[in-house]
């Protein structure tokens, strides 16, 4: 088959096909059917020449362009794959055919994937999310905003510190405390030691507060080390654990969501922006989304538009449906807004996400001139306020911790 031959915008595509959808641009000169031709062709059964070893039986497993639009300088493309290309329950397979040497095609300029939608059989192979949504608030015994924040310093401080803080955080108001995607186990933090203190003042916390509280402990490595890393939250009976996905690696995602005996998966997308940033090139955040919801993480992150993060509010939107809508009956997952946010930005927070999701503070919390505790109480002075629909300057004439947190952020 030549790669035009991959090109019929008459197909309908069946319930059984996966469906990708591209951007592509061309360089100078390449005709854009045969372009798009050339993505189907070489992420299926083709190649770039007539080859003697092809079988008459193999041209339904051929992917086809069903769509294909104009757009800018490029073409905005549909393409639906059979089922049986891929192999079920292995998601490097199909992003490796999918997702891999087409990126490298030279008369590629720009290729990026904006959509990923996986019919039943194949999404059902996967295990989804143990918990998502509803697994997530019923640990909390909540179904309203949590609010979280992350260990800061992000690095450099020793364990006992580390513990003191999250401990500050705890009592003072936060549900979450996760560590930053960078601690893992270095010399002056190391993991066994910060699990053990950390969980011990989570309990501490637990009992003076009779809240729930979450330690998002980070189990980023190596992958014995990471299951080992996972082995001793489970033994301590901490119910999280923290992932950065995009570095660790979709197989390795696979394997913790296995192996992780239980524990919430807190998904973190650590590296993200080298492959979502760009408008016309790589791959958008909806589709991690997807492809995170599909192996089984029970929250991700999906961007603020109000803080320090590049996201705006529509693209924070459409993270949110990826992580939200019906999808074969796989489970909901928790969206987890952070970057650069402060107890100012929980009214348009809670506007754009509504009561799913988890708030988290990292410099909006410790920032704050009376330190962690007091930062902690301002920011769930903030979510209490904008739940009864006072407006935080009002709310915050009796509430002194929210006071000097509008001070020292409201320059």
């Amino acid at each position: 088959m030549r790669y035009q031959d991959y090109v019929n915008t008459r197909y309908k595509p069946k319930h059984s096909e996966m469906v990708c959808g591209f951007y592509a641009q061309g360089t100078k000169g390449v005709k854009p059917k045969w372009l798009a031709g050339a993505i189907a062709a070489e992420s299926s059964i083709g190649t770039w020449t007539e080859l003697t070893t092809t079988k008459p039986y193999m041209k339904n497993l051929a992917a086809t362009v069903f769509e294909m639009k104009k757009s800018g300088a490029g073409y905005d493309l549909r393409i639906a794959y059979p089922h049986e290309l891929f192999e079920n329950n292995n998601m490097p397979n199909i992003l490796s055919s999918v997702a891999g040497n087409i990126y490298g095609l030279k008369e590629l300029k720009y290729l990026r994937m904006n959509e990923l939608t996986l019919p039943k059989a194949l999404a059902k192979s996967f295990k989804g999310p143990k918990y998502g949504i509803e697994g997530v608030q019923k640990v909390f015994r909540k179904k309203t905003p949590l609010i979280g924040t992350i260990v800061k310093p992000k690095l450099g401080l020793n364990t006992k510190d580390h513990a003191k803080v999250a401990y500050e955080a705890w009592v003072g108001g936060c549900d979450v405390v996760k560590d930053d995607e960078n601690l893992s186990s270095q010399t002056f933090n190391r993991a066994a030691a910060r699990i053990r203190e950390t969980v011990k003042l989570k309990r501490l916390a637990e009992k003076e507060t009779g809240e729930r509280k979450a330690y998002l402990f980070n189990v980023t490595a190596e992958t014995f080390s990471m299951l080992k890393r996972t082995g001793m939250a489970a033994d301590l009976k901490n119910e999280y654990i923290m992932i950065d996905i995009l570095t660790e690696g979709w197989g390795a995602l696979q394997t913790l969501r296995d192996k992780s005996r239980n524990r919430i998966i807190h998904a973190h997308r650590a590296g993200h922006a080298a492959i979502t940033k760009l408008k016309y090139h790589g791959m958008s955040m909806p589709v991690i989304c997807t492809i995170a919801r599909t192996i089984g993480v029970d929250q991700i992150h999906v961007g603020t538009a109000v803080g320090k993060m590049g996201e705006n509010k529509a693209e924070v939107l459409a993270n949110i449906k990826a992580c939200t809508e019906k999808y074969h009956g796989i489970k909901r997952v928790m969206p987890v807004a952070s970057g650069g946010l402060d107890p100012r930005h929980v009214p348009a927070l809670y506007k754009i996400f509504g009561n799913e999701v988890i708030i988290q503070m990292g410099g909006g919390i410790h920032g704050h001139p009376k330190g962690t505790r007091a930062g902690a109480k301002a920011a769930r002075d903030a979510l209490e306020a904008t739940l009864e629909g006072t407006p935080l300057k009002e709310y915050a004439k009796s509430h002194k911790e929210l006071k000097s947190a509008l001070r020292q952020w409201g320059k």
